[in-house]
Order: C-alpha cells, then sequence, then structure tokens
C-alpha cells in the first residue's frame, strides 16, 4: 500500500524587507486597581496613563463608581479619579460586584470596614465565590471589623458593617500582597499605627503607592514588617503605569482560569 500523498511547504528567509513598528505593553494589573482605588479614596484629581483595559480593573472601577467615586470612561491614554476622600464613600444602592477580581474584593474589604456606620454587600462571579475569603476577613475581625457570608465569612457573598476599627500587629502566616494590602488600607482611617509582619516580604506595589498618595508608611526590611499610620489624608496624584508583558490577553485568561489565590 503506498504512503498517503503529503503536501509540502518550503519557506526561505525573506530579503530585502525590514518590519518596523511599536507596539504599547499592557499596563500592570496590580498598579492599575490600585491606582483606582486610590485615586477614588484620595482628595482632589488622580489622573492615569497605561491603565490596563481588562475586566478585572473594570471591576475595580464600578465598585467605586457606585459609591460616588468620579471614574471618566477607561481607556489607555488619560483616566480621570475624582476622589471622594477617605471615610467619604457613600453606601451603594446595590450589592457591589467585583466580577472574578480576587484583587477587587480583598484591598476593597479593608477599605469597606473602616467605614463606620456604613452597610456593604460584595459578591463576584461563581469563581470568586468558591475562593477564600478568610485570609483576609480574619485579621480584620481582629480590627474590629464586622463582616458576614458564607461559611463565617469564609466564602462571598460577604456582608460588612463598616467600624471604626483599633490598631493591630498582625502576624501573617504567607507572604500575600493581598493580605498585606487590605489591611493597610484599613490603617488608613484607623487611629494609631496598625503594622504586617510577613515571613518574607511580598510585592510592595501597595506601599510605593500609599507613599506617593501622602500615607505614612514604614518599611522594616529586617522584620519584613510594614506599619501605616492613621489617620491620614490622601492626595490625587498622575500615575503611569508601567507595562507587563506578562499581562497580555492571553496570559491573563490562563491565570485567571486555574488560579485558585
Amino acid at each position: 500500500m503506498s504512503e498517503p500523498h503529503q503536501d509540502l511547504m518550503i519557506s526561505s528567509p525573506a530579503t530585502g524587507l525590514t518590519l518596523r513598528g511599536r507596539i504599547r505593553i499592557p499596563g500592570d494589573k496590580s498598579i492599575s486597581h490600585r491606582a483606582l482605588m486610590l485615586g477614588a479614596l484620595a482628595e482632589g484629581e488622580t489622573t492615569i496613563e497605561g491603565l490596563l483595559l481588562g475586566e478585572d480593573p473594570r471591576s475595580t472601577a464600578k465598585c467605586f463608581q457606585a459609591m460616588g467615586a468620579e471614574i471618566s470612561e477607561l481607556n489607555t491614554t488619560h483616566v480621570k479619579v475624582r476622589g471622594i476622600g477617605l471615610g467619604q464613600l457613600l453606601e451603594p444602592l446595590d450589592v457591589l460586584d467585583a466580577g472574578n477580581s480576587g484583587t477587587t474584593i480583598r484591598l476593597m474589604l479593608g477599605v469597606l470596614a473602616s467605614h463606620a456606620g456604613r452597610f456593604f454587600t460584595v459578591t463576584g462571579d461563581a469563581s470568586l465565590r468558591s475562593r477564600p475569603m478568610s485570609r483576609v476577613v480574619n485579621p480584620l475581625r481582629q480590627m474590629g471589623a464586622e463582616i458576614w457570608g458564607r461559611k463565617d465569612g469564609s466564602l462571598a457573598p460577604l456582608a460588612i458593617r463598616g467600624q471604626n476599627l483599633r490598631p493591630t500587629h498582625y502576624q501573617s502566616p504567607i507572604a500575600s500582597a493581598q493580605v498585606k494590602s487590605c489591611i493597610l488600607l484599613a490603617g488608613l482611617t484607623t487611629e494609631g499605627q496598625t503594622t504586617v509582619t510577613e515571613p518574607a516580604l511580598s510585592r510592595d506595589h501597595s506601599e510605593r503607592m500609599l507613599k506617593a498618595f501622602g500615607a505614612e508608611l514604614t518599611v522594616d526590611p529586617e522584620t519584613h514588617s510594614v506599619t501605616i499610620t492613621g489617620p491620614t489624608k490622601l492626595k490625587g496624584q498622575a500615575v503611569v503605569v508601567p507595562g507587563d508583558i506578562s499581562c497580555s490577553r492571553l496570559l491573563a485568561r490562563c491565570r485567571r482560569d486555574h488560579s485558585r489565590f
């Protein structure tokens, strides 16, 4: 029996051709989230250049718009955020939807828990509702937060009644930028010093950006500790989000589908 016929294609290097052009690397997702959040909590206007136009930052923007912050149409060139000021977020008329964004819901919990006298409910899509929230809920409860949810607050949807929180020194069992950032954001309006100590220093996006917005914050690299002193005020800033090639659409989708952090 003869072998089946196979078509062959032979290519040779092109000669005399030069490709030139520019590409825009998508903005860093972690910094995009924090730029929107801190801009919404600051006094005055924040401008953001290079924002990542993904679903996760869009979820953050929609949540803070629902609580009174003015955020212009999202784009990669120039986004304006008119902040409402620390402690001034409004009770939303509906449930806050974080979509698939763990960063949105976990960081936002620190903000909402410290807004005394206001009530919030937050949820997300089916994937987010299956992911653990106790890693931020438990330290917030140590600060006096009132948070309820499925499995004793370990799963969304979550309901939060804002309180005047008390400062804490939280010894985190894991190195997590989300846990650290959540507690630092709660410490912005908390009287006194709030400290997070990790077994190793996690990413420091929040520390750098909080300092840039005017927060009083110190870092001790020897003890892997970060301390924020509250209450404080944040001032609107001009933020340029650096590019992050790992935030390409394909890789971001893979991380989203497979992450359970």
